[in-house]
């Protein structure tokens, strides 16, 4: 059987994306130094218990000493209950009600791209909708100008530019000089983002960055480093998963066109559909750990201060887990993915994710019955081995 990896040139890092299987739920990585989890159960397990499995500790281990301003207020990198603290000021920002108010301006922005974007019967689904249609929210929920959305994909690019996985047995004169120049690629952002922090210092409005210069922890407001990574964690997490999310929804459905003739003939089973891709091509591939303690996992002892890559992809595709676990299956039930984390770090923006993720489905079967890959354009990938998602997706539309 060929995959849709094989097919299309998903990253080889993903080596359970071909149907391999890895021989161990949990073990150590020689060539990288670090421990890595496989398996769904020792996931989940893993994602269960931040005491142990921490993500602050993991800057702590890092073999490149990273400056404290670049950290403070970065939601991934914290553990609770200051995670907590933090997550809760923007919690009622991606509320059930505040998401569900927000569906017709989602179908009314994909409507608009897509009656500009289709041209001589061809379609390019990232750059038309895929990408600026999540940016577009989440930049308006932000209170950033839309269209500056250039911009911000030119910066996800250079953070998300690395090709090879993180080896702690790399030469660190090579670390620090790959450690500085995505740095240096990403200060423009960063800039950017203080820019209108500060100028919402002096006239807030009714965005979350207002609300993030406005708000109190412990009583002490927010300094402009926490403002400034709390605001990029929203910016890119809030779009990349769901330009991905789309992309790869949109290629599994062409992949299986029986499957997708179900769903375009009854809309209810598209939610499944959703969840069906998170599991087979999971955008977010993997999460770094490091441990505070001794730990058993998966039959190994895994020692205190050890790094701990955690493939969610790979969870994703256990068969102990999930019954033909290398199908794509859209009435897949019960669906327990990881595609959006588990536990305290669970994307706080999923519900906003799968709504935009329905809704742009939903008018693309309506708009265009013929939808297809282009047979003349392949489709490209995101280059980052902790990453699963097309980053092109040449269509025809007829």
């Amino acid at each position: 059987m060929t995959t849709l990896a094989e097919q299309w040139g998903i990253h080889p890092q993903q080596f359970w994306l071909r149907g391999e299987r890895p021989a161990e739920p949990v073990r150590f990585e020689e060539e990288t130094g670090m421990w890595t989890v496989y398996g769904h159960e020792e996931a989940v397990a893993l994602l269960g218990d931040p005491k142990t499995f921490s993500s602050a500790h993991v800057n702590e281990l890092f073999p490149i000493e990273m400056e404290a301003s670049m950290s403070e207020g970065n939601l991934l990198d914290m553990d609770p209950p200051d995670h907590r603290k933090l997550r809760n000021l923007v919690s009622k920002a991606f509320s059930a009600k505040v998401v569900a108010d927000l569906e017709p301006r989602i179908a009314a922005l994909t409507h608009e791209l897509l009656d500009a974007a289709v041209d001589g019967g061809r379609l390019e689904l990232v750059n038309d909708l895929a990408y600026p249609l999540p940016v577009i929210v989440i930049a308006e929920l932000l209170g950033l100008p839309a269209s500056d959305r250039e911009l911000f994909r030119g910066w996800v690019d250079v953070m998300f530019s690395e090709t090879t996985q993180l080896s702690l047995n790399d030469d660190k004169e090579k670390m620090l000089a790959e450690f500085a120049a995505q740095a240096e690629g990403m200060a423009p952002m960063l800039d950017y983002l203080r820019a209108h922090a500060v100028e919402r210092r002096k006239n807030p409005r009714e965005d979350l960055i207002s609300g993030l210069v406005r708000a109190e922890v412990d009583g002490a407001r927010l300094n402009d480093n926490e403002v400034v990574n709390f605001a990029t964690v929203l910016l890119v997490a809030g779009h990349v998963t769901t330009t991905m999310l789309l992309g790869n929804t949109t290629l599994c459905l062409d992949a299986h066109p029986d499957q997708r003739a179900r769903i375009r003939a009854d809309r209810s089973t598209l939610p499944a559909a959703i969840e069906e891709s998170l599991r087979f091509l999971t955008p977010f591939a993997s999460l770094a750990r490091a441990t505070t303690a001794d730990v058993e996992l998966g039959g190994q002892r895994i020692p205190a201060d050890q790094l701990v890559m955690t493939w969610l992809s790979a969870a994703n595709r256990d068969p102990r887990r999930f019954a033909d676990a290398d199908l794509f299956d859209a009435t897949r039930d019960p669906n327990p993915h990881l595609g959006f984390g588990r536990g305290v770090h669970f994307c706080v923006g999923a519900p906003l994710a799968r709504l935009e993720g329905r809704i742009a489905v939903d008018i693309l079967l309506d708009r265009f019955p013929d939808l297809h890959v282009d047979p003349e354009l392949r489709p490209t990938f995101m280059p980052s081995p902790n990453m699963t998602g097309v980053r092109t997706l040449p269509m025809r539309v007829a």
